[in-house]
């Protein structure tokens, strides 16, 4: 009996040790294998020949059946050939992700660091830091895939759609509902995480270090609203609204961004599928912008448009169309069933099949996946010890600091004094919870610290209570919180939304604080013995008009969804550590505008009929906070120190005349001809002058506005943005370089880019800084 119970205990010992030493000598998945003679001389595995010449190799050695496999995300090996298997999904979209079928934790790496939810990272308006978040995803996605724990590192991020509606449960994914922000976010995201330079151009033929995905093209921007399914969903979209607001991110994200890769959306455009759009996806996305990749559907978008939109009437319908339109990998199964009966109807031919394969084999082989051991080559050397780095959390930090956007400070309440400030009162439903900081496509964090053990590292006596049981307050323990609030010095609130309320899959349908949040906060505000302050956790702007006009509650601070950073940033914040300096990358709205339907893409307004319109650009309805608004604990000034022209003159004939009901006299940019586009510029100086008493970031936004108002003109447009540090006292000079024939345009009904005539005004700052203005004559 003691004889078998030492065999036992040896035979699990000795079992646990193999296990161990598997997991430990993980190994990455990856083709070309030089110890494998029989394949690794393959053309195809020859990393000194052109990719295009290698991928041609391939493909012609593979049997029909063996390219219907490779269509498909979870495509498999093909060991003849000495292919590995290959996971096209995995996610990254503010770190790495647990969702997607391409990673496992389950290794020696257990989490990955969690940035901010894009919409607050945004909120920074930094280029540089948006480089620097994606730099450390891509290197922390190399290092998890070198230790054998990404089966595929090709990332479907970032998300570019613009928020245009603020019920959208995915907007917390954006960067908010500026076209010209949102494609500059995606074209610093692709570069760092693709292993990039910041001003690009280092990549050229080299390898990527890792595969960044825009998505999801195009318009799509509702998932489950009313009786309205982002699955069967037809967006009917103007040209005019394509033009100008739809398209624009997704062109930078391929034209400047290089990025390998784009995502076809669910959802019809003008009663087509997006992944069945031969004019999307191969004359604009490859012919006109020069898309080197591949195009990945979302998930099942493919078989939804046999089951649900019925645009198919055979499922073999839905692979030819989704083949010929450009698509080459199906996020799903449907290609797999369908594509070999598809070839026997004769709807596709084996020629579209080598297509796609063609731009697969090509991104893999870009990642060096067909070279060998990738850990004798580039990138081959990042480390586990690069997941989870201090100077990634730091980071994380830093992007949570910088994002979190102050709307108000009622009698300078902020920031509060650490020496002065003898107990705090935290009470909130999620004000304990760390997940709830993460919003959605999150890892696991590297560090859970919920936001009020993080103010409990700033002051000892800090009390907690949830008010409510869960985030939606159907019911409020008042009484209770009441009494905690009166015990303390200060009052913190946070409120807000969780992923119950706002996610994939599922829109809002108000835009107020849900449940008995609101009265629980003013009944709090009421009681407090100094004014309050409201901490708001949401991706989409809620109305928080009641807090903004209740002079109890002295402080108002958006952080988004703030990561794994969230907690250590909230309390820098508060108390002086870090001034803000976050801009709303959004449209704070009303209540009121629930009325307006969801499923009217329209960005204009139509006087006529009350639309107001959406976005900043558009909306001329009441406001709760504007778009770029932001207050800090110091005082900034700018003034124009230079423009070095105020006139512009286009020496063209034809000038279109305001056909258009209510439109002005404009020049197509076409007429005006690439020469002249190429060669004006306006060089634009602000001296910004930090005039308070506190060091701060700051970022500098440069607007254009027409002195035309009518619906057609944008009412403003963001044209620049900068990104200043600032000493208490200190000045500085910002230089925008503004090229009418980009910043001064605005597409026409039939999608024409134009520059309208007449007296435009560049903006700086909000309204109470001066403005300067130049003057377009559009003929002489």
């Amino acid at each position: 009996m003691g004889h078998t119970i030492i065999t036992n205990k040896f035979i699990v010992t000795f079992i646990s040790v193999l296990l161990f030493l598997r997991t430990e000598s993980a190994q990455p998945p990856f083709s070309c294998d030089s110890s494998n003679s029989n394949t690794s001389s393959f053309p195809f595995c020859n990393a000194a020949l052109p990719i295009s010449q290698r991928v041609n190799d391939l493909v012609s050695r593979l049997t029909v059946d063996e390219k219907i496999l490779q269509l498909v995300n979870g495509a498999p090996e093909i060991p003849r050939l000495g292919i590995s298997a290959y996971e096209w999904w995995s996610e990254g979209l503010h770190g790495i992700s647990r969702h997607g079928k391409g990673t496992l934790f389950n290794g020696t790496i257990k989490a990955a660091t969690q940035f901010p939810q894009i919409i607050l990272t945004a909120s920074s308006f930094d280029e540089n830091l948006w480089y620097r978040i994606a730099q450390a995803i891509g290197r922390e996605a190399r290092a998890v895939y070198n230790a054998g724990q990404l089966k595929g590192i090709t990332l479907w991020a970032p998300n570019i759609n613009i928020l245009r509606d603020p019920r959208w449960g995915r907007g917390q994914e954006t960067p908010g509902e500026d076209p010209m922000m949102v494609g500059k976010y995606g074209v610093a995201y692709v570069r760092g995480l693709q292993g990039d330079s910041f001003e690009g151009g280092k990549l050229k033929d080299g390898h990527l270090q890792t595969s960044a995905c825009c998505k999801h093209f195009i318009a799509q921007d509702m998932d489950n609203w009313h009786n309205f399914s982002r699955y069967t969903f037809d967006a009917q979209v103007l040209k005019q609204d394509l033009a100008d607001s739809y398209e624009p991110p997704f062109k930078n994200c391929v034209e400047q961004g290089k990025a390998s890769s784009v995502m076809c959306a669910y959802n019809l455009v003008n009663g087509i599928p997006n992944c069945a759009n031969f004019d999307l996806l191969t004359t604009t996305a490859r012919g006109k912008w020069g898309l080197q990749g591949y195009i990945v559907s979302d998930c099942d978008a493919v078989e939804k448009m046999y089951t649900e939109q019925h645009y198919a009437k055979e499922p073999e319908d839905a692979v030819a169309a989704t083949l010929k339109a450009g698509m080459d990998v199906n996020c799903g199964s449907h290609l797999k069933k369908y594509t070999k009966s598809a070839l026997e109807k004769q709807k596709v031919k084996e020629s579209d099949i080598d297509r796609a394969l063609h731009n697969l084999f090509s991104v893999r082989m870009r990642l060096g996946l067909f070279n060998g051991d990738p850990s004798k080559l580039e990138y081959g050397d990042i480390s586990a010890a690069e997941v989870c780095s201090q100077e990634h959390r730091e980071l994380a930090v830093e992007a949570a600091r910088s994002g979190s956007v102050l709307l108000k400070n009622s009698n300078r309440l902020l920031p509060l004094s650490k020496m002065k400030t003898t107990s705090l009162a935290v009470i909130g439903p999620k004000a304990n919870d760390s997940e709830v900081l993460l919003g959605n496509y999150e890892g696991y964090s590297c560090k859970n610290v919920t936001l009020f053990q993080g103010l409990q590292g700033y002051v000892a006596n800090t009390m907690y209570h949830p008010g409510c049981d869960f985030i939606n307050c159907t019911s409020a323990a008042i009484d209770e919180a009441v009494n905690i609030a009166k015990k303390a010095d200060y009052v913190v609130l946070v409120m807000g939304l969780d992923q119950t309320l706002e996610r994939e899959k599922f829109d809002r349908t108000e835009l107020g604080l849900p449940g008995m949040q609101e009265k629980l906060i003013t009944a709090i505000a009421e009681a407090a013995s100094k004014p309050v302050i409201l901490v708001l956790m949401c991706g989409g702007p809620v109305d928080v008009t009641f807090a903004k006009d209740n002079q109890k509650i002295g402080g108002i601070l958006w952080v988004g969804y703030p990561g794994e950073g969230g907690a250590a940033a909230l309390a820098q914040i508060l108390f002086s550590e870090h001034n803000p300096g976050g801009r709303s990358p959004v449209t704070w709205y009303p209540k009121e505008f629930n009325k307006v339907p969801m499923n009217d893409m329209r960005m204009r307004p139509e006087s006529s009929s009350g639309y107001p319109g959406r976005t900043y650009r558009f909306y001329n309805g009441p406001k709760v906070f504007e778009f770029g608004y932001g207050l800090s604990y110091t005082n900034y000034s700018y003034t124009f120190a230079s423009v070095s022209k105020n006139q512009l003159l286009f020496k063209n004939p034809k000038v279109n005349k305001a056909t258009e009901n209510g439109s002005v006299l404009n020049i197509a940019v076409s007429d005006v001809g690439p020469e002249v586009c190429n060669n004006t510029m306006i060089t634009v100086k602000v001296a910004v002058k930090n005039q308070g008493e506190m060091a701060g970031k700051h970022p500098v936004l440069l607007f254009l506005k027409h002195s035309n108002t009518v619906d057609e003109v944008p009412r403003k447009t963001l044209i620049g943005f900068k990104s200043v540090n600032l000493e208490a006292g200190a000045n500085t000079h910002v230089t925008f370089d503004v090229k009418p024939c980009e910043h001064f345009t605005r597409a026409n009904r039939d999608g024409t880019l134009v520059i309208d005539e007449g007296k435009h005004f560049l903006l700086v700052g909000d309204q109470e800084y001066p403005i300067s203005c130049i003057s377009m004559i559009s003929q002489i």
